[in-house]
């Protein structure tokens, strides 16, 4: 019995560090990214605002997963231009992440903005401090302080997210929990599957918990 499930839970650890990898990987890139939108969705320069619109709009509109799959299997297809658009799965599925999590995070950020009071602009002034100043030091702690409930909830909804890396081929948790069900007609790597989504969600859940509390959410 213990040998059986070695058997099973080993791979599937593994398969959980590529899942680990890619939430890093997309946390850490689409954050800033989501908040550069941000600005360009704020900027006086229409175009940059209008083009900012649309990728958000387009880029929540249409499921992860077919982007993923475009990204994957769509633009090297592309006539003439395709075969430089060639990617390793793991690398494809971080760019669709990435791209479609940043959308997120920006309209996060934007609520976060949206939510000070512009009494703070006009306080910023009158101690006379620059824009820049009024940015770093005032706008953007009550920002990340507004957003970081939201950003907890779209985090643990991406390590679940990860999942759909099985639909292009890449060797993560689910894959392996999918091979063990069709090699031993059990569905017990399932259940496994499921408690190691749980506790990856409940340590993410925590350590936002221990966030919110340090900036007296709670």
């Amino acid at each position: 019995m213990v040998e059986y499930w070695n058997k099973i839970v080993w791979p599937m650890l593994e398969g959980a560090q590529m899942t680990v990898l890619l939430f890093f990987i997309a946390i850490i890139v689409s954050i800033p990214l989501g908040f550069l939108l941000t600005l360009a969705v704020k900027s006086s320069f229409k175009p940059l605002s209008w083009l900012a619109h649309g990728y958000i709009t387009i880029m929540r509109g249409t499921p992860l997963l077919l982007q993923l799959l475009l990204i994957c299997f769509g633009l090297p297809m592309v006539p003439i231009i395709g075969e430089y658009l060639v990617f390793d799965r793991f690398v494809a599925a971080c760019i669709g992440f990435i791209l479609n999590y940043a959308a997120y995070f920006a309209e996060i950020f934007r609520g976060g903005l949206l939510a000070i009071d512009k009494g703070q602009y006009e306080a910023a002034q009158v101690l006379g401090l620059s824009k820049w100043q009024t940015t770093t030091r005032v706008i953007l702690p009550q920002m990340f302080r507004v957003a970081l409930p939201a950003v907890s909830n779209e985090s643990i909804t991406l390590i679940k997210d990860t999942a759909l890396l099985y639909a292009v081929a890449v060797p993560e948790l689910l894959h392996f929990a999918q091979t063990a069900v069709n090699r031993d007609f059990t569905i017990v790597p399932y259940f496994i599957a499921g408690i190691i989504y749980l506790i990856m969600t409940l340590i993410l859940t925590l350590l936002f918990k221990r966030l919110e509390r340090r900036y007296k959410f709670e």
